[in-house]
């Protein structure tokens, strides 16, 4: 049987003020009466979640967890996307990314990255209350304005910039450890882990952690033209969680990987809904089975054209679709005999 769990789905695309997107019991009615049997929540989204009280209580999450089992699903694992990214911010993006924070750190750097290494200080608590063993985010990013090289990086930039980035994460991972959860970077651009090379120097800096792993997303690969089937190979002990979400590359004489500046509908590059982008989502599973990946397999919608709720309905059957069922047995076994060394021998021509 398959390790594999699945179909789940990333509630951050979908949580709102409205019903039945506006409290963990009705976004999960939602999402178990189309076929989910496990939910990623947003630990920023408060209709959802209060991450302090996670974090002290394992009564409310005993609670939180009824609520959802109620409702035919799981809690596959807790996100703190938004506030990892705030962990590690170049000043030339602070006011961008004060809306990821309460209103009352905007313009305050310093406390606001303090903010954000708390709230993940209290994921890690909170996935230990919930009897989670994964723990999705962002690293953040001090590199990468830097990274199309002109003027050319002085020496030791690198370095210096990956040393600081697993400084400020070090006590973090120390608390997802001392909780028994695995912190998973979601690969992605924008952020100083973007590809497997980011990753490796990453991991290096933090001295080969054993909380440090890998939330693996196809669509992020395709749009920098990087072997996302491949990457499997390379990382697949490091890989934890997976997040399922389709995309396309078609460039073109006017524009490539860096989109002109283009709204995504006209980006060569372009996230779609699952079926509807390039991703060979066949070969991803097949990795998956040849590694006994035993994480669950989560939706992530996004899409330039798609409706939301559209995409999160034919994603459930994509994705039991493509989880495979693992063999127990070689589809030659008919043609094979029984263990001989002394036949063996004979073949080999040794006796």
């Amino acid at each position: 049987m398959s390790k594999m769990k699945g179909p789940a789905i990333f509630l951050a695309q979908f949580a709102g003020p409205e019903a039945p997107f506006n409290t963990l019991a009705n976004i999960t009615k939602w999402a178990g009466d189309l076929g989910y049997k496990g939910v990623q929540i947003p630990t920023w989204e408060s209709g959802l979640i209060d991450l302090a009280k996670a974090a002290e209580s394992v009564a409310y999450c005993d609670e939180l967890r009824a609520t959802c089992a109620a409702n035919g699903v799981e809690i596959t694992e807790l996100s703190t996307h938004l506030q990892g990214q705030l962990v590690a911010v170049h000043p030339a993006y602070d006011e961008q990314f004060d809306g990821f924070a309460p209103a009352h750190l905007h313009g305050k750097p310093k406390a606001r990255q303090a903010w954000a290494v708390e709230q993940l200080m209290l994921a890690a608590k909170a996935s230990k209350n919930l009897g989670l063993t994964a723990h999705a985010t962002f690293s953040g990013a001090l590199l990468w304005h830097t990274m199309y090289p002109w003027p050319q990086r002085p020496e030791g930039l690198v370095e210096t910039g990956f040393k600081e980035l697993a400084k400020r994460w070090l006590p973090i991972l120390n608390a997802f450890d001392a909780a028994g959860v695995d912190l998973c970077y979601e690969i992605h651009p924008g952020e100083d882990l973007h590809d497997g090379v980011t990753f490796e120097r990453f991991l290096e800096a933090t001295g080969n952690h054993p909380r440090c792993h890998i939330l693996y997303d196809p669509s992020h690969f395709i749009l920098q033209q990087l072997d996302y089937v491949q990457f499997i190979d390379y990382y697949h002990d490091r890989i934890k969680m997976f997040h399922v979400k389709d995309a396309e590359f078609n460039p073109n004489g006017r524009s490539g990987i860096y989109g002109g500046y283009q709204g995504w509908k006209d980006r060569p590059g372009r996230f779609r809904s699952l079926g509807d982008g390039q991703i060979d989502f066949s070969a991803i599973f097949s990795q998956f089975a040849k590694y006994d990946f035993n994480g669950w397999a989560v939706l992530e919608w996004e899409c330039c054209l798609k409706h939301p709720e559209d995409g999160a309905s034919e994603g459930v059957d994509f994705i039991n679709h493509h989880i495979i069922r693992t063999t127990d047995k070689a589809f030659d076994d008919f043609a094979g005999g029984e263990a001989d060394e002394a036949a063996n021998r004979r073949i080999l021509g040794l006796a």
